[in-house]
């Protein structure tokens, strides 16, 4: 079997995880998320390192956290990626996957940040229906919630919310579904592949400024590990 490693952040690459967990020809070995050093959250999605320390110890995965730094070009995080992928190929891994869906830029970057390693990407869900794969999740049994939504294409009132039929019906019908565009991101926090539900609450929302107008675009719900 192929030895493999997972991007893990939010649904969809939760998504990827439980269909490679069932293959025949992919052998999960270990996560790795990024996480932004002064802030000690996962990278976009904002999540508490301890919540996501919680999830990897649910679903019983070794997981290796790239740290990169709170204000990181493109070159430096290209570096860090790099160096952090030719230690899992070290470890045997030579392949990795990610829970992209449609994003041809994305898929390439991801192909060629590879190359020079000798590590093969794999993208379990690519070119499906997102919306088919929202409701396969859901239907799955996984419940997830919104850390962070983008102001220019979502309400603040979007984010801290479960996705649910609800959640769904109420979106705009120019935002994808599975948030593919960026329109949100989201935290997995019960579903098949863990042993037991993450415990959190909500705590307050943030609003961040888009790095190239100064505007205020982003609104992140912070969610406190709770017993």
């Amino acid at each position: 079997m192929k030895k493999t490693a997972v991007s893990f952040s939010g649904k969809d690459s939760t998504l990827a995880l439980h269909d490679l967990l069932s293959s025949t020809e992919y052998e999960v070995k270990l996560l790795f998320s990024t996480v932004t050093d002064g802030f000690n959250r996962t990278s976009i999605h904002g999540v508490r390192e301890e919540l996501l320390e919680a999830q990897v110890e649910s679903i019983g995965l070794p997981l290796i956290k790239i740290r990169i730094p709170e204000h990181c070009s493109n070159e430096e995080y290209g570096a860090i990626m790099l160096k952090e992928m030719d230690a899992m190929k070290e470890l045997g891994i030579d392949h990795i996957a990610f829970g992209d869906l449609f994003l041809e830029d994305v898929r390439k970057y991801r192909e060629e940040m590879l190359k020079p390693v000798g590590i093969t990407p794999v993208f379990p869900l690519w070119g499906l229906n997102t919306s088919e794969l929202i409701h396969r999740f859901l239907s799955l049994g996984y419940r997830t919630i919104t850390t962070c939504v983008d102001l220019t294409r979502l309400s603040e009132g979007f984010s801290g919310k479960e996705i649910t039929q609800s959640f769904l019906a109420d979106l705009p019908v120019e935002v994808d579904p599975c948030g593919e565009n960026g329109e949100y991101h989201s935290f997995v926090f019960d579903g098949p592949i863990f042993k037991e539900p993450i415990r959190f609450k909500l705590g307050e929302k943030k609003f961040t400024n888009d790095i190239y107008t100064g505007q205020i675009r982003f609104c992140y719900t912070d969610l406190i590990p709770s017993k």
